[in-house]
């Protein structure tokens, strides 16, 4: 009995303590408020809105997201491979069907793990085009081609606003309207006080560390805020493509447009989600599930962690979400009205410089499938993923093994087997510059397998490289590979120096 009553006094002790840490926090983002000018305060009063709600659900839920005895491999006709789809043909009238999408790009993210200042999206990823280049490129090739009028949206964060909208400049004579949000800046919380770290609305220099972008699944809200998802709707869009500027993959597929616009208005699927085969390099990215009698999005950081061998093993989650969605506009509308977008929270820990513990609360745009009707997967070919994260992916997308044609990438023809290789470069490769530095030009990577490269490693011009290939330069060592050299099947080591005379 005894057991009981503590249980439930602990319980109503914890609510009490629950309560506090909303009041508290209420009164903090009260004192940020008034400490904001008048339009920054509006903005910012939407925000904390957001992060209101999101903190209060923090608050509520304890331990694991999901109870993982009620986890279940998704019903076969739920993830559809994409031949089948293919199969169903294009559109009859293409450019009325593209005239009812609008491409998404989510472009929050800054090049700083690449050691790039700046937007990530700006970074120059193939003859001097920028993937914001790529993306409009590739857009606008449609629209001509289709005579359409597809737009691009971007979503920034307060990261990356200001400096793309100073690069928007130079595509106002291409045939693709561009539009700019913001998604959502909230404070980062102290982990022991689980309050705010700013001390007022600022964000330059220091104190720029007190806020964050609470992950792409914000884009629901901001884009129903700043008034472009009614704006999209008025001009008779149905459908939004929303994928990862750096996914040089993330094309817009018309087999996939057609799916949606074909089916009975009583069955319309209101979301897809691509997904893709698992690799052993896949084995961190979110899967579906089927879970109470929805699809749902599976991430790493909601699995317990008795599971997460489990969760990474690619026999019983064979596949993984590219981020790659197509989603209902209407659908959005309807589901940002009822308040009825329950996005599981990701609880991201971080250290900041100073080594104070902060926790930031975040969303995964892909979580709301399974508040969506007919939501389905379609298991499209891996080369609907091409992320680059990394100056790895870096050097494959500059090199030979793509080919280039209005702003996409396809693996090119005369590559015998379609896998890309595996590439692992050192840390001297970690930042942009120096990677670029050393190389005279990129290698030709065409009948590659794997290349692994560690230490103080250049490249002369007009390098082969075939099979596999592992070059280390010991500490204090130095490896030159000289011009036209062809490495197949070679492990290089020790000390090798072309020095000119």
């Amino acid at each position: 009995m005894i057991e009981n009553l503590s249980g439930g006094v602990m319980t109503e002790f914890q609510e009490k303590l629950r309560q506090q840490h909303e009041d508290s926090m209420h009164r903090e983002l009260q004192a940020l408020l008034a400490t904001a000018n008048k339009a920054e305060a509006e903005i910012s009063r939407k925000d904390f809105d957001g992060f209101k709600k999101l903190f209060h659900r923090f608050l509520q839920v304890k331990g694991p997201a999901v109870d993982w005895a009620k986890i279940s491999r998704p019903p076969e006709d739920s993830i559809r491979p994409y031949e089948r789809i293919r199969t169903e043909g294009l559109p009859d009238n293409i450019s009325a069907s593209l005239n009812k999408l609008a491409v998404v790009k989510l472009n929050g993210g800054l090049g700083t793990s690449m050691g790039c200042k700046g937007p990530k999206s700006l970074i120059s990823v193939r003859s001097e085009n920028t993937f914001l280049d790529l993306t409009v490129q590739q857009i606008e090739h449609l629209n001509k081609t289709f005579n359409a009028d597809v737009p691009l949206v971007l979503m920034n964060s307060f990261n990356t606003d200001e400096d793309t909208k100073k690069i928007l400049q130079k595509y106002k004579h291409h045939r693709v309207k561009i539009h700019t949000f913001n998604q959502s800046r909230y404070p980062r919380i102290n982990k022991d006080s689980l309050l705010p770290i700013a001390k007022d609305m600022a964000t330059g220099g220091e104190v720029g560390e007190a806020w964050y972008p609470p992950g792409h699944g914000d884009i629901y809200a901001s884009f129903a805020n700043c008034g472009l998802l009614d704006k999209l709707l008025a001009e008779g869009k149905e459908y939004v493509f929303v994928s990862n500027i750096d996914n040089l993959g993330a094309t817009v597929d018309l087999f996939i447009l057609h799916h949606l616009m074909s089916q009975p208005a009583e069955r319309r699927c209101e979301f897809i989600m691509e997904v893709t085969d698992k690799t052993r390099a896949d084995v961190k990215g979110g899967t579906l599930i089927q879970y109470e009698d929805h699809l749902r999005l599976l991430e790493i950081a909601q699995v317990p962690k008795a599971h997460v061998d489990e969760f990474k093993s690619v026999t019983k989650f064979k596949i993984f979400n590219t981020n790659n969605l197509w989603i209902s506009l209407p659908a959005i509308k309807r589901l940002q009205e009822e308040n009825a977008m329950d996005l599981e929270i990701i609880v991201n820990p971080k250290t900041l410089d100073g080594g104070l513990n902060v926790i930031q609360l975040e969303t995964a745009v892909g979580a709301a499938i399974k508040s969506f009707n007919n939501a389905m997967g379609v298991n499209v070919p891996r080369s609907r993923f091409l992320p680059v994260k990394t100056s790895s992916d870096l050097l494959l997308v500059m090199s030979n093994l793509y080919s280039m044609d209005a702003g996409s990438l396809t693996m090119s023809k005369r590559r015998e087997f379609p896998s890309t290789p595996h590439v692992k470069l050192g840390g001297s490769f970690t930042k942009v510059q120096e990677f670029l530095s050393r190389f005279e030009n990129i290698p030709d990577m065409l009948e590659l397998d794997h290349l692994t490269v560690s230490g103080d490693v250049t490249f002369g011009k007009n390098v082969s490289l075939k099979g596999t290939v592992i070059i280390i330069a010991n500490h204090g060592d130095r490896i030159d590979i000289p011009a036209g050299a062809m490495l197949e099947n070679k492990i290089v080591s020790g000390n090798l120096r072309i020095l000119d005379h």
